[in-house]
């Protein structure tokens, strides 16, 4: 038997969310031209062969959950020995006429759909049939990859990409694997008694996180008001805060990379993610001011940010902290909002580096799963949420060159995150380029209750957007 991999705790969090009914895991979706290609034609036949000739490129393709006897602990990766390729690749198209809202509509239904639990944690979809979509060349298909959260964040997802994907239309030359060695799975003997030591590690482990969330509450009273951030306390809440169902609706508008740069630019030290955050935040002024629900107060958006040391690049799984930044919803003018946002921000960030964000990672590892479960659960039950974000927002970063899988150009892309108890709106921001042109994707993933009309919100964010970049680079007229 190698070397077990334990999922840790905040990988498993993901886990216990999932039984509370709300799906956890994160998508991409690409667009592909197969002109591009050897034969200017890609065959589902030739994706299967790509995808395996690369399948050892990442371990995770092929391994699953293995759970500790009576779940005292948490679950393990192991080999999975009946592994299927054609069971986690499958072939679909779209109906007639293949437009864009269609394919949103097959995508949502799709996504919004668990992954088994019982195989390795993914699923990728080939859609054909893409007939009505203007603003990708013909004969396009587009991939829906979907990957367990618990196995995998957004910045190692990127590294799985990249592990299928080239830089050139003739696929790269990748050293085949050398014969495979699959592991015997441990035994129930072998995992309790892996659970018992870890059990006997937790009160240390909690002594000391008490110690060190002592020391970091001292240290934070120390800082002045505006320098604590937002995270914490939700002030307000909206429709995008209450009960979500299994439904859920899916679009992506397109940016100008180069404008959105610009458009931060005309803020001193303003980030590509304050534009796109004030982008957001016009968009849900607007959307709920004509429903007649804009609350007074500023929304607050929840940021994930990669706490990840050097050494633990390339490892899987989730070393991820949140920070909360205040959208100025409040703000009425885009300009000024987008100054209030990167102020916001840089408070945000400030919070964050006077904290210790990997306090609560340590907190999922310290605290037994068992408990950690039954807090959700009550949580649920009780209709609390602890969760401090009205919506939810990630910043992806793309690669500086063009994609290619089997050798067709990737055309389109953006990546798809997952709702969390309270929070029913989920942004993501992905920069991709397409013939040496940046593009700024940003999508949104919502339960269908709270947003019943997603093409409104869609208009919303495509104003946003151009009264941003209007008053940000418009010319200015001569006195």
């Amino acid at each position: 038997m190698g070397e077990l991999k334990q999922l840790s705790g905040q990988d498993n969090s993901f886990l216990e969310i999932e039984k509370l009914g709300l799906p956890q895991h994160i998508a991409s979706v690409a667009i592909y031209d197969q002109s591009t290609a050897p034969g200017g034609i890609v065959r589902f036949k030739q994706i299967l062969g790509h995808l395996e000739s690369r399948l050892h490129l990442s371990p995770l393709f092929r391994m699953k959950l293995h759970p500790a006897p009576m779940d005292l602990d948490r679950p393990y990766l192991v080999d999975d020995e009946d592994f299927d390729l054609e069971y986690h690749v499958r072939h679909i198209a779209l109906p007639q006429p293949g437009d864009w809202r269609q394919l949103c509509i097959l995508i949502a239904r799709i996504n919004a759909r668990a992954l088994d639990l019982s195989r390795p944690l993914w699923e990728l979809y080939v859609i054909e049939g893409l007939g009505e979509i203007s603003q990708v060349p013909p004969g396009s298909f587009a991939i829906l990859h979907k990957i367990h959260h618990s196995v995998m964040d957004g910045a190692s997802a990127v590294e799985m990409q990249a592990a299928i994907h080239d830089f050139g239309s003739e696929p790269r030359a990748v050293e085949p694997e050398k014969q495979r060695v699959v592991h015997t799975p441990p035994t129930p003997v072998e995992l309790g008694l892996r659970a018992y030591v870890n059990a006997l590690r937790k009160p240390r482990r909690i002594f000391n996180l008490v110690r060190r969330i002592v020391g970091q509450q001292n240290m934070t009273r120390r800082l002045p008001q505006a320098e604590r951030g937002v995270a914490g306390e939700r002030k307000v809440k909206t429709r995008f805060n209450g009960k979500i169902s299994p439904h859920r609706v899916l679009d992506s508008i397109t940016l100008d990379f180069a404008e959105v740069r610009a458009i931060k630019n005309e803020v001193p030290g303003a980030t590509i993610n304050d534009a796109m955050l004030a982008i957001v935040s016009g968009a849900l002024r607007k959307y709920l001011e004509s429903i007649g629900e804009l609350p007074e107060e500023s929304l607050t958006c929840g940021c994930p940010i990669d706490v990840r040391d050097p050494s633990e690049r390339g490892t899987g799984g989730n070393v991820i902290g949140f920070m909360g930044v205040m959208l100025r919803t409040d703000v009425a003018d885009p300009m000024d909002r987008l100054r209030a946002v990167h102020e916001a921000a840089v408070e945000a960030k400030a919070d964050a580096q006077a904290s210790d964000v990997r306090i609560p990672l340590e907190f999922m590892e310290a605290v037994p799963s068992g408990i950690m479960t039954t807090a959700m659960r009550v949580q649920a039950s009780l209709g609390l949420n602890a969760t401090p974000f009205n919506t939810m927002l990630t910043n992806i970063p793309g690669t500086s060159a063009d994609l290619y899988f089997a050798g067709a150009q990737s055309v389109e892309g953006f990546g798809i995150g997952p709702l969390v108890p309270g929070v029913s709106l989920f942004h993501t921001a992905t920069s991709v380029v397409v013939n040496k042109k940046g593009r700024m994707l940003l999508s949104f993933w919502a339960c269908r209750d709270a947003m019943p009309n997603p093409d409104v919100y869609r208009q919303c964010i495509v104003e946003s957007y151009e009264e941003l970049r209007g008053a940000a680079l418009s010319p200015v007229e001569p006195k």
